[in-house]
């Protein structure tokens, strides 16, 4: 019980999450209204994916500086899940798109998609698939964890341009690019009130241990794969 506290606390997290997402009061904000909800899951699973890339990132460093296979198993798969969450985070967030800025701009969702926010998340998720298939490519176990290794430093390192930088040099939609809707942007304090800040942070946190949580699951199946194998 000693060990699994912070799974418990991921359970109950998000179960709040889930209730106080969707009951507790929220900002009446012109086009957001109600859509403002999803904050807590789109934006909440980006907040997740990150920090899962982050430590992705720190095992693929550690196994260069160590060749212990482990770190290599626990960098796939810590990516892995990181990547499944920014995909349900670029879906919640074409979701919320398809309502929010059609109805504020008059764009149509085909219009919408080529937002560069949403280009350079696609292409930062790509760049992982990438990861996925060069590991896929080798059969020999030390050259896959060398060169996955690298590729999967230069992919952290690519986050940074495609979602951070580059889509808030240009104009955009999105909040907190130039060009964007003053009025609209999520984390804004006059938009982000005391409520939902009491459903927010607690869902970071919840998506978060979540994260490690199938990480973790997954990393002690591909232990046992691989001791299978090997043996």
């Amino acid at each position: 019980m000693k060990k699994n506290w912070w799974k418990i606390l991921s359970l109950i997290l998000l179960i709040y999450t889930i209730i106080g997402g969707l009951l507790f009061k929220v900002p009446r904000l012109p086009i957001l209204n109600e859509t403002i909800r999803n904050l807590y899951f789109h934006v909440c699973m980006w907040f997740g994916m990150m920090l899962l890339y982050i430590v992705s990132f720190v095992y693929s460093v550690k196994y260069l500086l160590g060749f212990q296979y482990q770190n290599d198993i626990k960098a796939s798969n810590f990516a892995k899940v990181g990547s499944w969450f920014g995909i349900l985070g670029y879906l919640t967030g074409i979701i919320w798109v398809s309502v929010t800025w059609t109805t504020q701009q008059g764009q149509t969702l085909a219009t919408v998609l080529k937002e560069p926010k949403l280009i350079g998340a696609a292409i930062a998720l790509l760049i992982y698939g990438a990861y996925f298939v060069l590991r896929g490519s080798f059969t020999d176990i030390d050259k896959r964890a060398r060169i996955s290794a690298v590729y999967n430093i230069f992919a952290f390192v690519m986050l940074f341009p495609s979602i951070w930088i580059i889509p808030r040099l240009v104009g955009s939609l999105h909040p907190g690019a130039p060009g964007s809707d003053s009025g609209n942007p999520a984390l804004n304090r006059n938009d982000l009130d005391e409520n939902m800040r009491m459903v927010f942070y607690p869902a970071v946190i919840g998506w978060t241990l979540l994260g490690v949580w199938i990480a973790t699951l997954k990393i002690r199946l591909q232990i046992l794969k691989d001791k299978k194998i090997l043996n």
